[in-house]
């Protein structure tokens, strides 16, 4: 096997991981919302599979520490299959209830935390052994990601049209068959289980949630990325569906805007797979949210002309593909080996804590104060979450680069 065959195998498995991740997260909410015509119902399901996902992930950082991130992604992921494939045979036998839903859903947010985390916790290994830099490997999962997010987006809105929305979600199971199959067949056992085995899981977890809460530069990532998840999500949930219907534009406006900004991302991240462990990344990393975050949020609270709306997007949508390379390179490097699992896991699970409640915010916003205002407090809100950070002397250790050292101090 090619010592670079891991990093391929990667790439494939988290681009039928993600695209399957992206179908279901339209697939099941159409499907309530299309079968009860309850928006209640619909945000009850999405909150189901959200916040179990968030804590497992939290959760599943020492068990994939100790039996390894290889065997948590494969079990997972299959698993994952099985589950989702319910969806649809209940739904031909008869049977699909919103209360014989709810549990499916909870134990797919279950499973994806831990397979996601588990895939996440490879990017270290698998760039040591094939001897690239860690910001090529992290380019290359952040550019197979936002393809990934564009394809299983587009593709679950052909899917839902042509054969319905529970029959959909068939092909989702295959996607996380198929990521399974690949994990398994294509990238070695990169962990073994540590020493750390005999110790308690609760001693575990607390381990590394110590080391994250001691790392300022880890700990500035995760209060800048929750605060600008949050921001993202009302933004792409509440607000610029608003504003496209206040403006008079159709749902086709809404899907070409944001295949504008997954674009121009994807080829962002494919540059800074090529180049990352080369640029400063202090300047790059501020550059690249200057100009993804507020300049985004002005052009829609103005009513700019829309060229320059779109522009704004392409702009923005390149600028925040250098993001997720240079976050994950630092954060890779200042984990030490026997932690990732479960600092990864932590971290991740940290900056989605805030997801769930974006749409709720944004909705706020626009009934008290007005979309124009909303935009404006919300786009400021994100250009302060960016640069506070940067106020801090310790989080400019964000651009040193340095490898953790093998045992936690």
């Amino acid at each position: 096997m090619s010592a670079r065959a891991p990093v391929l195998a990667l790439a494939v498995a988290e681009t039928f991981s993600i695209s399957g991740t992206r179908l279901s997260t339209i697939a099941i909410p159409w499907l309530v919302l299309s079968t009860t015509n309850s928006p209640v119902s619909t945000g009850l399901v999405a909150m189901m599979e959200m916040l179990p996902y968030v804590v497992a992930k939290a959760l599943g950082g020492p068990l994939i520490d100790r039996v390894g991130p290889k065997r948590i992604a494969v079990v997972c992921d299959a698993a994952s299959a099985v589950v989702v494939g319910l969806v649809p045979l209940l739904h031909i036998l008869g049977m699909l209830t919103i209360p014989a839903l709810l549990p499916i859903v909870f134990v797919i947010g279950v499973l994806r935390g831990p397979a996601d985390a588990a895939k996440q916790s490879m990017v270290p290994d698998i760039a040591e052994l094939a001897a690239v830099p860690l910001e090529r490997v992290t380019g290359v999962v952040g550019t197979i990601e936002r393809l990934a997010s564009t394809v299983g987006a587009a593709g679950a809105g052909a899917l839902i049209a042509v054969i319905g929305p529970a029959q959909a979600l068939a092909v989702n199971a295959v996607t996380f068959a198929v990521a399974a199959l690949i994990v398994g067949v294509g990238i070695p056992a990169l962990r073994h289980i540590s020493v750390a085995a005999t110790a308690s899981y609760g001693r575990d977890l607390l381990e590394g949630w110590t080391f994250l809460r001691r790392d300022a530069v880890l700990m500035g990532i995760v209060i800048m990325v929750a605060t600008t998840n949050l921001l993202d999500q009302a933004f792409h949930a509440v607000l610029l569906p608003v504003w496209i219907r206040e403006t008079g534009h159709g749902p086709e406006m809404l899907g070409a805007m944001l295949a504008v900004f997954s674009g121009t991302s994807m080829i962002g991240a494919a540059i800074a797979a090529s180049i990352g462990e080369r640029m400063p990344r202090l300047i790059v990393y501020t550059a690249a949210f200057l100009l993804t975050g507020f300049p985004r949020f002005l052009v829609f609270a103005v009513d700019a002309p829309l060229a320059l709306v779109f522009a704004t997007l392409a702009i923005g949508g390149f600028a925040s593909g250098f993001l997720n390379p240079i976050l994950s390179a630092v954060m890779f490097e200042r984990i030490p080996k026997p932690l990732v699992g479960r600092v990864t896991s932590m971290n991740t699970a940290l900056c989605w804590t805030l997801i769930p409640f974006g749409g709720i915010f944004g909705g706020v916003l626009i009934s008290g104060i007005g979309l124009p205002a909303a935009l404006l407090l919300t786009g400021t809100a994100y250009l302060a979450a960016t640069l506070l950070p940067l106020a801090r002397k310790s989080f400019r250790g964000f651009e040193k680069r340095r490898i953790a050292d093998a045992n936690p101090s």
